[in-house]
């Protein structure tokens, strides 16, 4: 008995395993001794998928071991193959799983046999019984999964694996910078996708941009991560882009080797805004400075694709610092009044339309003098109407905080802007602001704002609708 048992359970490690394709995948399946029974599907590296179908004393495990990149292509290129998929993927199953097992029983039957050779040589009685045992426990096992054989088990799955625990997925830093190429391709494609969609239901009645309307594309705070640029490169085409102005912390460190991650600007075109903030070094500015479509502003006036633009660069220089939630020194309200100054000392004819400061607490120090002030720094978007009329417009982290959101438990939004100016007042007209699920999530929306008259200013000529 102990040889059958052994030699059936060496047999099936050797012949209890094959790999077919089933519908589009190739699964490797495997039928392997339990006490538990079961069947289990394993999706590496994502984690296993276990269903209650029967009891022991034999497992089917099936593994994904590869996508046929063909058949998905197909299938991505008409959609209506969907439909048939289910019973596809069926057959696909039941055929491999049937000659699984025949394998599976073939294979233990002769191992119990070879095995009862090799150990009573030339006793064949023995050898026979041994073959016999075997046989006794796949008809025993066999019996058992058919009489404990439950359909329903597919109601409620039992799954572990990483999606299970995202927290720590999120926070192992070498496993996303890995495979981060193919997040950076997935991440562009969703907000892609999102924009194709936004686009079919774009013309709301609260404001329609026209084919002269001026859109601006905000963004602040990338540090670093280099899926921002296939976000913003894709929003940029997606809604026609004229300009994208950035407020600041394009790096980390202010390193001249982070100057490298600089070179993509030059790949947008269109003019690329840009204002200093505190992770970036005079360093940092120069490597901007240098990209040909770039426009650095600090303490000074451009006009850029029909509006003007006033920035000023942050004065502190913190790379190694979280400064956030601290009250900011006194020169960040200084620098706040210089941009002040400079947007008043304009001639007449020649107002700025928007001015652009990184940290938002030296952003008040403007109000009254322009229209719009954009900044970035705190990872979080908000809009607000200061008290003397100016909206204050803080934008999110567009790189969702850099690479250092892996450390954080929860998943910074990665988050950007397209505002709508009208080119005749160059007014502000309206805004989408696009949010994506940071690392880890898959999350994505796209919403319209239109901005609320400050008190004494006339209302614009569109309204918004219940």
């Amino acid at each position: 008995m102990l040889v059958g048992l052994v030699g059936a359970w060496l047999g099936l490690l050797v012949g209890g395993r094959m790999d077919a394709a089933i519908g589009p995948l190739q699964i490797r399946l495997t039928i392997e001794p339990s006490l538990s029974g079961d069947s289990v599907l394993s999706v590496p590296p994502l984690g296993e998928l276990s269903l209650d179908t029967h009891d022991g004393p034999f497992r089917l495990r099936g593994e994904v071991t590869q996508i046929n990149a063909s058949d998905a292509r197909q299938i991505f290129n008409d959609p209506r193959q969907l439909n048939g998929l289910p019973e596809r993927v069926t057959a696909d199953l039941r055929s491999a799983t049937r000659t699984l097992v025949l394998r599976a029983v073939g294979s233990a039957i002769a191992g119990s046999l070879l095995l009862g050779v090799f150990v009573f040589r030339r006793h064949y009685r023995r050898t026979l019984l041994a073959g016999g045992v075997s046989v006794a426990v796949l008809l025993a096992g066999g019996a058992a999964a058919a009489a404990t054989w439950n359909p329903e088990a597919i109601d409620e799955p039992r799954y572990q694996g990483l999606l299970a625990s995202a927290p720590s997925v999120v926070g192992d830093a070498r496993t996303i910078v890995t495979d981060f190429k193919k997040y950076e391709g997935q991440l562009a494609k969703i907000v892609t996708n999102v924009s194709r969609l936004y686009d079919v239901t774009s013309t709301l009645p609260a404001y329609t941009p026209s084919s002269s309307t001026i859109r601006v594309l905000s963004v602040s705070d990338l540090h670093l991560n280099p899926a921002a640029w296939g976000v913003i490169r894709s929003v940029a085409k997606q809604f026609d882009i004229d300009a994208i102005v950035d407020t600041g912390d394009i790096s980390d460190h202010g390193t001249a080797a982070e100057n490298a991650y600089l070179d993509s600007i030059a790949t947008l075109g269109v003019p690329y805004i840009w204002v200093r903030g505190n992770h970036d070094s005079p360093v940092t500015q120069q490597g901007v400075a240098a990209q040909p479509n770039a426009v650095v502003l600090d303490g000074d006036v451009r006009e850029v694709a029909g509006l003007r633009f006033a920035g000023i660069g942050d004065p502190r220089f913190t790379p190694d610092k979280d400064t956030r939630d601290r009250a900011p020194p006194v020169s960040v309200k200084q620098t706040g009044l210089a941009l002040g100054d400079l947007i008043r000392s304009q001639p007449a004819d020649q107002r700025v339309d928007v001015a652009l400061i990184h940290d938002p607490d030296g952003a008040v120090e403007v109000d009254g003098a322009v229209p719009l002030v954009l900044a970035g720094h705190f990872h979080r978007r908000a809009q607000h109407r200061l008290p003397g009329g100016t909206l204050q417009f803080i934008q999110g982290s567009t790189g969702g905080s850099g690479l250092r959101a892996l450390e954080t438990e929860k998943p910074t939004p990665v988050e950007a802007s397209v505002l709508y100016f009208d080119r005749a007042t160059r007014a502000l007209q309206a805004w989408d602001d696009i949010t994506l699920g940071g690392l880890g999530l898959t999350s994505a929306s796209i919403e319209r704002h239109v901005p609320h008259p400050a008190a004494g200013t006339p209302s614009p000529t569109a309204t918004a609708s219940p």
